[in-house]
């Protein structure tokens, strides 16, 4: 089992003890394109390179060597939602391990003679999607889906990269780096006595609740983006269930069914049978408060109009129900899938803190694998029907004469 306080400062701590020769970490800091100032798109991105630039006594490489001699892995990102750090390490070097972080995240020193280094590597992310067809097209499909902020790209926008400057950068991680709404899940080797002592420097940071605001969803529609590119990519976006939702577990076991391995039916009917696509799947893509399935196909401009019929019409197939033995291989792959991110303490702490973020709480893996297994067939389709995936947004990227 899992405990969660909330420290003095506002931070959610939740650690999951485990007889296991390792420690992990995910911090999940407020800060992420949702809630970027407009005319600074990016600047998440920004302040995540920016901070490993060095902190308190320790410049750039002090903090990398420093890390290193601890022999912690270690990643970190800016994303959507928020900016994740994820660490792992072995117990004997907890304290030092979080003091280092604490110091990132109350005295960073911010050079300003690295800030370009910063953007120019935040620019070439954002400019090697020019290379990336996928990623661009759905980079696009997002942007239309939500009327809120939630359909922004995390790698920003270009002239705001450029533009922004160090002071607006600096006010802007005091006003969204806060440890009132970030999470911190530990998974491994530590007790609870342990990690309260060890989280002391934490006390120090502070700040108020940076604001998020509601997913608000776009009328469906479809939409092309020229690209003289030799492949034609699809993208799908559909309305979809949450975690919080009662038929949440209904909806996952369909998507299995729809796009869970070779067997799938998007798999075999698009391009087993019929050799439409180099690649197809199907995916969740929500974000918190709003569920959303997203699919994807990699075709030829000769295939693009027939890949798209046949995409829709096996997706929108899926409220005519599913059979019991493709519920079996469903319930089998998820459990799998459990059981093998169950193994790393790594994973575990990143669902802790996903749970966290999008309900608050810390769902026990016992609890996940019985909903999978609970979940009836007679579930499942009237899920199905009561919520069909039909109308969606839909996206083509690369020549192609219309979206029909």
């Amino acid at each position: 089992m899992s405990r969660v306080e909330r420290l003095p400062n506002g931070l959610l701590v939740a650690l999951e003890e485990r007889d296991y020769p390792g420690v992990a970490f995910q911090l999940l800091v407020p800060a992420g394109a949702v809630n970027e100032p407009e005319g600074l798109l990016g600047a998440s991105t920004l302040i995540e390179g920016w901070l490993w630039k060095g902190a308190g006594e320790l410049d750039a490489r002090g903090l990398a060597q420093a890390l290193d001699t601890l022999g912690v892995r270690r990643q970190s990102g800016a994303g959507l939602e928020y900016t994740l750090f994820s660490a792992a390490f072995l117990p004997e070097v907890l304290e030092e391990v979080f003091r280092l972080y604490a110091l990132l995240l109350t005295r960073p020193s911010f050079p300003e003679e690295a800030l370009e280094a910063v953007k120019s590597v935040a620019l070439q992310a954002l400019l090697s999607q020019e290379d990336q067809p996928a990623r661009k097209l759905f980079s696009e499909l997002r942007r239309r889906v939500f009327r809120s902020p939630h359909g922004r790209d995390p790698l920003g926008r270009e002239e705001d990269l450029k533009g922004a400057a160090a002071g607006e950068l600096r006010e802007d991680f005091g006003r969204r780096y806060t440890p009132k709404g970030a999470i911190l899940a530990v998974a491994g080797g530590v007790s609870w006595e342990r990690l309260q002592a060890a989280l002391e420097p934490f006390l120090a940071w502070e700040g108020e609740e940076a604001f998020y605001s509601s997913p608000e969803l776009s009328e469906p529609h479809r939409f092309h983006v020229e690209r003289p590119t030799a492949q034609v990519q699809i993208g799908l976006a559909y309305p979809d269930v949450g975690p919080d939702h009662p038929g949440f577990y209904a909806a996952r076991l369909a998507l299995e069914v729809l796009s869970g391995g070779m067997s799938s039916r998007l798999f075999t009917e698009v391009r087993e049978k019929r050799g439409l696509v180099y690649a197809v799947s199907a995916f969740p893509a929500g974000v918190r408060g709003q569920g959303l399935l997203m699919a994807y196909g990699g075709t030829t401009k000769e295939r693009a109009g027939e890949t798209l019929r046949v995409m829709l019409a096996e997706i929108e197939r899926l409220s005519q129900g599913v059979t019991e033995e493709e519920l079996f291989r469903a319930k089998v792959g998820l459990k799998t899938a459990l059981v093998m991110a169950d193994e790393s303490v790594r994973a575990r702490a990143g669902s802790m803190a996903r749970d966290l973020f999008a309900l608050g709480r810390v769902r026990p893996l016992a609890e996940i694998e019985a909903a999978i297994e609970g979940t009836t067939l007679e579930a499942v389709n009237a899920f199905l029907r009561s919520h069909p995936y039909r109308n969606p947004w839909v996206g083509l990227l690369g020549e192609v004469a219309h979206v029909s």
